[in-house]
């Protein structure tokens, strides 16, 4: 659309229970982003939930007195047709598959987790082929749209689009950074504006380089406050243990909240397992959370988000999504964390890979920030989920089992490559519904 008429925005995965957030985002924005068409499309099995959402999204905007028209269909063609911005927050198979991805790899004994390990690579092999379709129907009905993905593992989907089509005007989004700036303004008891962080790394396995107060480099006192006073930064969705003082003080960096995975792997295991016996899988608890978020979003009195959905684990996510659609529409030049193409930002990973770094953000996309080499303990990590997601990439286009186990084997979750045929083997099975690719 012209910049007189405003902007369509798609939205795919507009049932979400996210959507709210989105819609708050757009409300605050509007004078400098003005949204006029947004377009909630979902699949015939989100349809309940995409009336629900989207008649509450329609009461906020009317509540908020902005002209945006909030469009509901299921036909994702409708909605891409002529978008000026395509966001995707969807999940193949929905809330049951999460739940396998949880629950299988503990049978074996290995993290359960719908982003690390077997939950992710299986994630992946779901959403890749989807997001390649939206992109192809992009390519005809939206050719000069941005595609602002915030469907996980976003890293590693980034990562298929750079490799296994010709897009480029792509971004991917993770609230975790978001987290860890509101994280460490909180520790400081200062407003997150004054803060500013170095990101680098992967998605969800970003680290915090250096961490400034108005400026002046405060890395090590951060740590040193974290460490004292036991503040842990974590999210609703990975359970709050803390880090050994003395590990964080020699590691020198800011860790995000799924490096538990890694660090802390036979701790959080433990607790998994411990949690899915006692009141379930996270996604056993969010699917509830989910029913009473969708029994308030019914009440026809409700005309704003509820504070409920911060219980989601999504906090920021409008924040993160609207500040970069703002900033590419208005050309800022300010600087966010995003995944994007590598481009030489960081020296350890290579050039043509999806990173997740600081970006200056500008009408033509993100210009990632040079860091040069990641400090060495924990190189080697990032090098080797790296190598992880590309694999994956690889596995989900071409549906080669093969290819799938080695994935699957060099995820540093998975102890062996005996016990990762046994995982792929019957998550295969279980997923094989929403897996063609694997089907031939």
């Amino acid at each position: 659309m012209t910049k007189k008429q405003g902007l369509k925005i798609a939205t795919i995965g507009g049932g979400s229970s996210y959507t709210p957030e989105l819609i708050e985002g757009f409300i605050k924005r509007y004078d400098t982003l003005p949204v006029r068409e947004l377009w909630l499309v979902d699949i015939p099995a989100g349809k309940e939930k995409l009336n629900i959402v989207g008649n509450l999204a329609k009461r906020m905007v009317k509540e908020a007195g902005v002209p945006m028209e909030i469009h509901l269909t299921l036909d994702r063609e409708e909605a891409l047709k002529d978008a000026d911005y395509v966001t995707t927050q969807f999940r193949v198979g929905l809330l049951d598959a999460r739940a396998k991805d949880e629950k299988i790899p503990l049978k074996y004994d290995v993290i359960g987790q719908e982003t690390n390990g077997p939950g992710g690579l299986f994630k992946g092999l779901r959403t890749i082929p989807v997001i390649l379709d939206i992109i192809a129907d992009m390519e005809r009905l939206c050719p000069e749209a941005w595609l602002i993905n915030f469907t996980n593992p976003a890293g590693m989907v980034t990562e298929a689009i750079y490799r296994h089509s010709n897009w480029r005007k792509v971004v991917g989004l993770c609230n975790v950074p978001v987290g860890m700036k509101m994280g460490v303004a909180k520790a400081l008891d200062v407003k997150p504006e004054r803060v500013h962080v170095d990101f680098a790394g992967l998605n969800h396995m970003v680290f915090g380089l250096d961490i400034y107060l108005d400026g002046e480099c405060i890395t090590e006192e951060v740590i040193e406050k974290i460490t004292s006073e036991g503040s842990s930064m974590t999210m609703k969705n990975i359970v709050d243990l803390g880090w050994e003082p003395d590990f964080l003080k020699a590691l020198k960096l800011l860790p995000c909240p799924y490096h538990r995975y890694y660090y802390k792997t036979a701790d959080m295991l433990a607790e998994e397992k411990k949690d899915a016996e006692e009141k379930g899988t996270r996604a056993e608890v969010v699917q509830k959370l989910e029913r009473e978020l969708f029994e308030l979003y019914k009440d026809v009195n409700l005309n704003k988000k509820p504070e409920q959905l911060e219980k989601r684990g999504g906090a920021y996510y409008s924040d993160a999504a609207c500040n970069l659609i703002e900033s590419i529409h208005n050309d800022r030049g300010d600087v966010q964390p995003v995944n994007t193409l590598n481009k030489g930002a960081i020296a350890s990973i290579p050039d043509d890979s999806a990173v997740e770094v600081n970006c200056m953000i500008t009408k033509s996309g993100p210009k990632p920030v040079a860091v040069g080499d990641l400090p060495v303990p924990v190189r080697g990590l990032v090098q080797q989920i790296k190598s992880f997601e590309r694999v994956a990439a690889e596995a989900a286009v071409t549906g080669n089992y093969q290819t799938a186990l080695l994935a699957m084997t060099i995820n540093p979750l998975v102890p062996s490559d005996i016990i990762a045929r046994q995982i792929l083997d019957e998550m295969l099975e279980a997923h094989k519904e929403y897996l063609p690719q694997f089907n031939k």
